[in-house]
């Protein structure tokens, strides 16, 4: 099983993840932040990757350290459950629908973060939660997972949905590219031979 385990503290926060990327789905998911436990919860559905992740943070300011400093956890954990991605399918793309909404994913397993992220919200709020911490997250998961991720709404008008289709996205997108892909044979996808 590829796995990872990131514990990760600071003055703001106190995080623990922990994943497999080879599961079925499961989710534990605590991070203070309702919105954003429900985006994860989905998250782990539709990758297929068993997520335990506990945040105690500073939700009395707000809820961007929280959310900020999970993605940069949960990307440590895959770079970590990935080791030297030997096998893996590496590049997947997705066009997601959410009732209204529709975001095309992108990502590139390739070692050289980098977040293209077009996507804006009518709204600045999901209840409580800051729609503008989307993009946030996806930075910080991005740059340390160590991901080329490029996320496009090509249209969309409910918040809900538009943050909903980008999360699945994502986790469609991850489920093939992290697939061990067996016509590979244990090769790193890559002419250089490393990633």
């Amino acid at each position: 099983m590829r796995s990872g385990e990131v514990k990760r503290r600071t003055n703001e926060t106190d995080i623990s993840v922990k994943l497999s990327l080879d599961g079925t789905g499961k989710a534990e998911i605590a991070t203070g932040v309702g919105f954003f436990d429900h985006m994860l919860d989905l998250f782990a559905r539709h990758s297929l990757i068993d997520l335990a992740v506990t945040v105690k943070g500073d939700t009395h300011i707000d809820d961007h350290h929280s959310v900020e400093d999970a993605g940069i956890a949960l990307g440590e954990a895959v770079k970590q459950a990935l080791g030297d991605k030997k096998g893996i399918r590496r590049y997947a793309d997705v066009h997601l629908p959410m009732d209204e909404t529709l975001t095309r994913v992108a990502v590139d397993v390739s070692g050289r973060p980098f977040l293209v992220f077009r996507t804006s919200f009518k709204a600045e709020k999901i209840g409580t939660f800051d729609t503008e911490l989307v993009r946030e997250f996806f930075q910080a998961f991005a740059i340390n997972a160590g991901l080329t991720l490029h996320v496009e709404t090509l249209y969309g008008d409910n918040a809900h949905h538009i943050a909903e289709s980008c999360f699945k996205g994502l986790a469609r997108a991850l489920r093939h590219a992290l697939e061990v892909d067996p016509r590979e044979g244990g090769r790193v996808p890559s002419t250089k031979g490393a990633l």
